[in-house]
C-alpha cells in the first residue's frame, strides 16, 4: 500500500518553469507519477514537458480537480507565498524542495498547515471544498475532488523544506529523489525509510536493495532545524501501513526529532521493527559551537547530541547500526 505517494497521487508543480521544477517534472513523469499541472505566476498558458502551466493554484484546480499533492521548487524568497497558496487551497500533501527558507516563514507555514482541516469535521468521506474558486459550479460539473484521494491525516501535511522528495518504489515519486532513474537504487518491498539527508536516503535504499530488501516508501524529511514532518509524525503513518514491516531511520546530530521518535515508540504507538543509524559521532570531539553542514545540526549542551540520541533510541528498543552497511543484517535478525 505504501504511504503518502500512492497510485492515486496527482501532482502540481509550483515553480515548474524554473530549472529545478522543470527537471523534477520530467523525472517524475518518466517514473510514472501523474503530474497534472504546474504553476508559475505570469507564465500561464505555457507547457513544460507536456504539462500545462497556470498563473495560480485555484486556476489549476479548476482544470485539474484531482490534484492532491504539491511539489514546491521556487526560490527561497518566494517560498512562503507559494506554500501559503497551497495551504489555502487545501492541497493535502506539500513537498518542499526549496532550501534556506527563513525559519520564521517555515514556522508560520507549518503552523498554518497543521490548523488547516481537509475533511469535514465529522471526518466523513464526502467531497470537500479543497481549493476550488467556485465550488458550486465545480460541484455541478462533477469536478470536486473525492476525499478518498486525501492523505491519511485530515490536515494539510508538509514534508520539508530542503526535502529531496518522497518515493514509493514501483508506484511513483515526488521530487528529485532517485534522480533520472531511481530503478537501480530503489526497489519495491516492505522496509520504510525516513532520512534527514537526501543523499543518505538513496544510499540506504541502495544498500537495502542490493541485499534483497525492498522499500515501501522512502522519505527525505530535510535537514533543517525545523521541518514539517519529523520522524514520529511519519511513523504514525508507517504503523498503519500493512505493506511496511520494518523501518529504517537515518538521523543526525542536532534537534530532537530522534528523541521524539524514541518517545513515540515508548508510548506503544509504533510496534514494528526499527533500525537507526545516527551520523555525527565525530562531532563529540569538536569544540562546542563548531559549525557543521545541515542547519539542523545545532546542539545545546547534551540536548541534540549524538549520545543523547543513541541513548534515547536504545532505551526505546531501537537497534543501532554502527555503519549503514550493517542495516540489512540487523533488519534480518530482529
Amino acid at each position: 500500500m505504501a504511504i503518502l505517494i500512492t497510485d492515486k497521487t496527482k501532482v502540481l508543480i509550483q515553480g515548474i518553469t524554473g530549472k529545478e521544477g522543470s527537471k523534477a517534472t520530467l523525472q517524475m513523469k518518466n517514473y510514472g507519477t501523474k503530474v497534472l499541472a504546474g504553476v508559475t505566476p505570469g507564465k500561464g498558458g505555457q507547457e513544460v514537458h507536456g504539462v500545462p502551466v497556470y498563473n495560480a493554484i485555484a486556476e489549476a484546480l479548476e482544470n485539474h480537480p484531482g490534484i492532491n499533492t504539491s511539489f514546491v521548487a521556487v526560490p527561497n524568497f518566494a517560498a512562503y507565498g507559494a506554500i501559503e497558496e497551497a495551504i489555502k487551497n487545501k492541497i493535502p500533501l506539500i513537498n518542499i524542495l526549496t532550501e534556506h527558507i527563513p525559519i520564521q516563514d517555515t514556522a508560520k507555514a507549518i503552523a498554518m498547515a497543521r490548523s488547516t482541516v481537509i475533511l469535514n469535521p465529522k471526518g466523513e468521506g464526502s467531497p470537500t471544498n479543497v481549493g476550488i474558486s467556485n465550488p458550486s459550479a465545480s460541484l455541478r460539473a462533477g469536478k470536486l475532488r473525492d476525499s478518498s484521494l486525501i492523505a491519511q491525516n485530515d490536515r494539510v501535511r508538509i514534508v520539508g523544506p530542503s526535502s529531496i522528495g518522497i518515493i514509493s518504489p514501483g508506484i511513483g515519486k515526488v521530487g528529485s529523489i532517485g534522480g533520472d532513474d531511481p530503478r537501480g537504487v530503489y526497489s519495491k518491498g516492505s522496509v520504510g525509510v525516513i532520512s534527514k539527508s537526501g543523499g543518505m536516503a538513496s544510499e540506504i535504499s541502495w544498500i537495502l536493495t542490493k541485499n534483497g530488501l525492498g522499500q515501501s516508501t522512502v522519505i527525505g524529511i530535510g535537514g533543517g532545524i525545523l521541518v514539517g514532518s519529523g520522524f514520529a509524525d511519519l511513523m504514525e503513518d508507517f504503523e498503519k501501513d500493512p505493506q511496511t514491516k520494518a523501518l529504517v531511520l537515518f538521523g543526525e546530530i542536532g534537534g530532537t526529532y530522534e528523541e521524539e521518535a524514541a518517545d513515540f515508540i515508548k508510548s506503544g504507538k509504533f510496534t514494528k521493527k526499527v533500525v537507526a543509524f545516527i551520523s555525527g559521532l565525530f562531532a563529540e570531539t569538536l569544540p562546542q559551537g563548531t559549525k557543521l553542514g545541515h542547519a539542523g545540526a545545532i546542539i545545546y549542551g547534551e540536548k541534540g547530541s549524538y549520545k543523547s540520541k543513541i541513548k534515547s533510541l536504545e532505551e526505546a528498543g531501537v537497534i543501532i547500526a554502527k555503519t549503514p552497511d550493517e542495516i540489512p543484517d540487523l533488519l534480518k535478525v530482529i
